[in-house]
């Protein structure tokens, strides 16, 4: 039995879709940052740093959402969440789920938390405008980059369309929409008429179109 330690569209919405995609039994325990829950010293026994998610799976507790993923794809190679060991699509599959996390992601946490980068206050809108500017450009990146579809690595669906359609809905303010994108829109399509998005959206009380 899993227990994923979540918070509604949070960075554990991937793994969340994975743990549905596995179909392996799993419990979901609400992490409620509007009451700074993440900070908790129970939770921060967990996870020390404070953050969310973190899978639990009888001694094993793992915290950050792309090491998560990489477990539950490697915990259960039937469902072909990732691609066979050893092979070139395997390392394809490592290139975009770091290229998600170590620069999406990152540079998504400078957009929306802005004043956490700066002691100037003035300098908050001006960190702003950079990552939009940078973020609309790391997305084109990977719709061109991406080939013929209709997933990042090509017909099979796999963990890091769920990383890349998570990671999409946080760039929905944008100035530019990940989804506006042709490719990366075609993309999204797909991925949100798989019964594992659908559940995961409606159990988050997730509202309003998913992609802004």
């Amino acid at each position: 039995m899993y227990e994923l330690h979540y918070f509604p569209g949070n960075a554990s919405f991937a793994p969340h879709v994975l743990l549905r995609e596995v179909g392996a039994p799993f419990e979901l325990r609400l992490v409620d940052r509007s009451v700074d829950a993440h900070k908790a010293p129970e939770y921060l026994k967990l996870n020390p740093a404070g953050r969310i998610p973190t899978l639990v799976a009888g001694d094993l507790v793992l915290f950050e959402s792309a090491a998560i993923c990489l477990h539950l794809c490697d915990s259960h190679p039937d469902r072909f969440l990732a691609p066979p060991l050893g092979t070139s699509d395997r390392a394809h599959f490592y290139k975009w789920l770091m290229f998600l996390t170590n620069t999406i992601q990152t540079e998504l946490l400078m957009y929306h938390y802005s004043e956490r980068f700066t002691k100037d206050a003035d300098g908050i809108g001006a960190i702003k405008i950079a990552m939009d500017q940078r973020l609309t450009g790391w997305y084109r990146l990977v719709a061109d980059n991406m080939g013929d579809g209709p997933y990042l690595l090509g017909g099979q669906f796999s963990a890091v369309d769920a990383y890349l359609t998570m990671v999409a809905r946080w760039g929905r303010f944008l100035s530019e929409k990940p989804g506006s994108l042709p490719k990366l829109g075609r993309l999204f399509d797909q991925v949100l008429e798989r019964p594992s998005l659908q559940a995961a959206i409606e159990r988050e009380g997730i509202e309003g179109p998913f992609l802004g």
